[in-house]
């Protein structure tokens, strides 16, 4: 009797946890806003909101620091009857969070409104997302990120791909519906393959014709319809370089939100160093080559700023420490460098 009380007990603490996470709370609010209307209005009249102007957001610098603001409902007011505009802007913006104490976040895009006039009045500007990521604190990073997709999601998603007709978003923008069809559309994300290749003791990196001058990274594709990550992760490396993977292990995902919102599935795969010979397919690639672990370690050193050398030549340098390809190069030399002599 004494057990099954015990267990009885054990039980009942379980989901008096649960019932009190914070997580648990804060997601199962974030899914009532997001399902009822008139409960994300009244949120938005005492949320946090995050600006964007043509998908740019917007940064205020602080000495060397890059702050992202979040304006409260009244400080919104504020700038939308300076610019001679209703509340039901308001309206336009998409939910991406909150904060444990359910502090709800929107971002709001003013694409349509005069931007040095936001600027000359909150102190700050707008910035080119690309930039902004690799600026701001690493915390703000994926809710920027993030907050962009769902904008460019819903500026792209405005009429129905069957009847042609305009679709309306739900106020909290986790989802578009097409009246005349009954059509739900929900925001997606792309999957996409990172992959770290090594041959035991060097690991290959490669630049694209668009990358910054200097950096190579990881190698990286989208997976085609009807592909698991094996399968994307050996089809890509062997079309891009040539090589045959013998073996791959995942490492860990990432929201990108270029060149559309993407998910990033970071592996590292393993090839024969008896069959390293790289066949790099031009049209995809610019270089591809292996790197010792002596010229990763120097690598992971460098600045972009402090890559160019007096010839015009750039050294080496890899993607900063925001990004999910830098976390690769990190675990391959952490990798090598704990391996016995």
């Amino acid at each position: 009797m004494a057990a099954i009380y015990q267990a009885m007990y054990r039980r009942a603490s379980s989901l008096f946890c649960r019932l009190h996470s914070t997580y648990v709370r804060k997601m199962r609010y974030l899914n009532e806003l997001k399902e009822d209307d008139s409960l994300c209005r009244q949120a938005q009249t005492s949320g946090t909101f995050y600006l964007f102007h043509n998908l740019s957001p917007f940064l205020q610098q602080v000495g060397k620091k890059y702050l992202v603001p979040q304006l409260s409902a009244a400080e919104m007011k504020r700038i939308l009857e300076k610019l001679k505009e209703t509340e039901q802007w308001i309206e336009k913006s998409v939910l991406i969070g909150c904060s444990d104490e359910h502090v709800p976040h929107f971002a709001l895009d003013l694409g349509a409104l005069e931007k040095s006039v936001i600027e000359s009045e909150l102190k700050g500007s707008f910035t080119d997302l690309r930039k902004a990521l690799f600026v701001v604190d690493g915390k703000d990073s994926p809710l920027l990120a993030s907050a962009q997709s769902l904008l460019r999601w819903h500026d792209s998603h405005q009429y129905c791909s069957k009847t042609g007709q305009p679709t309306q978003k739900n106020l909290a923008g986790s989802k578009r519906v097409c009246h005349a069809s009954g059509i739900i559309y929900y925001p997606q994300m792309s999957p996409v393959v990172i992959t770290l290749v090594s041959d035991g003791s060097r690991c290959l990196l490669a630049r694209q014709p668009s990358f910054p001058r200097g950096m190579y990274s990881s190698l990286s594709g989208f997976c085609n319809l009807g592909e698991n990550v094996e399968e994307t992760v050996r089809r890509e490396v062997a079309e891009e370089v040539g090589l045959e993977v013998e073996s791959l292990w995942y490492s860990a995902s990432q929201h990108w939100p270029f060149p559309s919102s993407c998910l990033l599935i970071a592996c590292h795969a393993m090839v024969r160093a008896q069959q390293a010979e790289i066949s790099m397919n031009s049209l995809e690639l610019e270089e591809a080559r292996w790197f010792a672990l002596e010229e990763i370690v120097e690598g992971l050193k460098r600045e972009p700023g402090s890559s160019k050398q007096d010839d015009g030549s750039f050294l080496p340098w890899f993607p900063p420490k925001q990004a999910i390809a830098h976390q690769l190069i990190c675990e391959w030399v952490k990798q090598q460098t704990s391996q016995p002599a």
